[in-house]
């Protein structure tokens, strides 16, 4: 266990992240006090229930008293209303941080709501399909980057504080500009998602032509697309609508793009497509030479422990 550069957090949503953040906090520090809280009664029974936190609070006032950092774990859309439930109980001297994946609007949000708090956003770029106070585990942050986006003139000993934590936690950290994150992210993380949510979606509305052959015959490609679009529809549903510019900005490169390869398929231009899909094989090679992602095939899946489908009666 290591140090750590906070003593008493309040984590606020208790979902995959907030979860993560909290059961990480736990295992990784030494003498770390967590408080957990979630708006949702259920999700707040079920969190005490599995441990997730040192303590459940039943209210905001509860979740932040004498708290030195509170991390906002709510979808980004949530982030103004969650930040003004805790603002009149707020400790003198706590800072303020986040996991939202789009920072422009989350440091907005947490400004107009807090606007004597010191804040660092954060971004945690790592997470899973899945939802939830059971989601959650230790080393999701483990080997990956965690992006800090401080705002000009943000005090430097806090900064810096919050970075000593996810290094805690086991992230690698580094700091961008609000607004560069955002497009950087809508690039990486958001359009990937897009792009899943509407072919899964347009499977899913063929299904009926295809009589169930696009689910039955799912290859890799169909198949880890699928995992992405069953990412949480609320935290999505809010990173597109509050990163819009930035989105709108790349699906366009995206687009243009994609009819540029649309033209070279119905020319037949092989060596357009041999040289665009050569360039991407390359892509994938870095992401496994800086370790975020696994080199084995299929992505180390262990084929043993794949279910034979059922059949029916």
């Amino acid at each position: 266990m290591s140090a750590a550069p906070f003593t008493r957090i309040a984590v606020i949503g208790l979902g995959l992240l907030g979860g993560s953040v909290a059961l990480a906090a736990r295992a990784r520090m030494a003498g770390v006090i967590v408080t957990g809280y979630d708006a949702d009664a259920a999700v707040r029974a079920r969190a005490a229930q599995i441990g997730l936190a040192d303590t459940i609070a039943a209210t905001p006032a509860q979740a932040v008293a004498d708290a030195d950092l509170v991390v906002f774990c709510v979808p980004v859309g949530a982030m103004a209303a969650a930040a003004a439930a805790v603002a009149p109980y707020l400790p003198a001297g706590c800072v303020v941080s986040d996991v939202g994946s789009s920072k422009a609007s989350v440091l907005k949000a947490l400004g107009d709501a807090l606007p004597h708090a010191t804040i660092v956003p954060a971004h945690p770029v790592a997470g899973t399909e899945q939802s939830g106070p059971d989601a959650g585990f230790a080393t999701l942050f483990a080997g990956r980057w965690c992006i800090l986006t401080p705002p000009d003139g943000a005090d430097a000993t806090a900064v810096a504080r919050v970075a000593a934590f996810w290094e805690g936690l086991g992230a690698r950290v580094e700091m961008m500009d609000a607004a560069h994150h955002d497009l950087v992210l809508a690039v990486t993380s958001h359009l990937p998602h897009l792009i899943a949510y509407t072919i899964v979606g347009t499977a899913s509305d063929l299904e009926e032509v295809t009589q169930s052959e696009v689910i039955k015959y799912s290859a890799g490609g169909f198949r880890d697309f699928t995992r992405i679009a069953a990412s949480d529809p609320t935290m999505w549903r809010d990173v597109f609508l509050h990163n819009r510019d930035a989105v709108l900005t790349m699906l366009q490169v995206f687009t243009e793009d994609l009819t540029e390869l649309q033209k070279a398929i119905r020319k037949g231009d092989g060596a357009a497509l041999f040289d665009h899909f050569t360039r991407t094989r390359a892509i994938r090679r870095s992401i496994i030479a800086m370790g975020q992602d696994d080199a084995r095939p299929d992505f180390g899946r262990d084929h043993g422990a794949v279910a034979t489908p059922s059949t029916p009666d």
